[in-house]
């Protein structure tokens, strides 16, 4: 392991609370112009994979969209990184359509699983991983704002990298710290442990928050961002795609 590598995954992953979505919902945002921009623009060591259009999700974009804040920001993370290693985005702007599906789909999956959850229950539950669907201009879901990204490393053949679970997996391991205050890891995972430390590392010093219990989901002008980063206000708003239809719709 190279001096860069063992200092970035020296420093312990900080266990925090998870949001307290009423509160955060009354953060105020500032409002921003920014564009979605494609990250299949961006250049190596970034590489997308657009996971829900890759598994037919209704409505998914075959695409990752961010704002152009957040596509500068992800190119300096992917700069940072140790030699050899890469950047894969697996999703960033949500059409509320999908975002919808997957609230539903794990809420149902949830309440098959335990039927004993009454309703307040089976909400908290399903938004530990999945935020409610919303396109409030006071509150809208991260993922609709164009400022949320999910994220993972990769090694020098563009394989993921070892994270403990896979990505989206609604489980108590996928929690960013979960491996942190285990005793006796297994050399495998240590090494788990250590590829969350490097990501989370690399993700906070180019001005990304991290959603606690996804150790994939990063943060930046959303009110999450705002929240986690203790800042007065939110920068990003709901988000729409421009289409050439949008265009034509405000030019005529």
């Amino acid at each position: 392991m190279t001096d860069s590598l063992s200092q970035l995954t020296a420093t312990p992953i900080v266990e925090r609370p998870e949001p307290d979505w009423p509160v955060l919902s009354r953060i105020p945002i500032q409002g921003s112009d920014e564009p979605l921009v494609p990250l299949s623009l961006a250049p190596a060591p970034i590489k997308v994979f657009p996971v829900y259009a890759k598994q037919s999700v209704p409505g998914a974009v075959n695409e990752c969209y961010v704002r152009e804040g957040v596509y500068r920001r992800l190119l300096r993370v992917a700069r940072s990184l140790p030699e050899g290693m890469g950047l894969i985005i697996l999703d960033g702007w949500r059409p509320w359509r999908v975002q919808q599906y997957l609230f539903d789909t794990l809420q149902e999956a949830i309440r098959a699983h335990h039927p004993e959850l009454d309703q307040e229950s089976l909400l908290t539950r399903t938004r530990e991983f999945v935020s409610v669907p919303s396109r409030e201009p006071e509150a809208p879901s991260p993922h609709l704002t164009g400022g949320a990204v999910d994220v993972t490393l990769s090694d020098a053949d563009g394989l993921p990298l070892n994270m403990g679970t896979l990505f989206d997996e609604a489980v108590p391991a996928s929690h960013t710290a979960y491996f942190e205050n285990r005793e006796a890891l297994s050399e495998t995972q240590r090494q788990v442990r250590d590829n969350r430390r490097l990501l989370y590392a690399v993700m906070y010093e180019a001005g990304f928050t991290n959603l606690p219990s996804e150790w994939w989901h990063y943060d930046s002008g959303d009110q999450l961002w705002a929240h986690y980063g203790q800042h007065e206000r939110a920068i990003y708003g709901p988000a729409e795609l421009a289409t050439v239809e949008s265009r034509w719709r405000r030019q005529i």
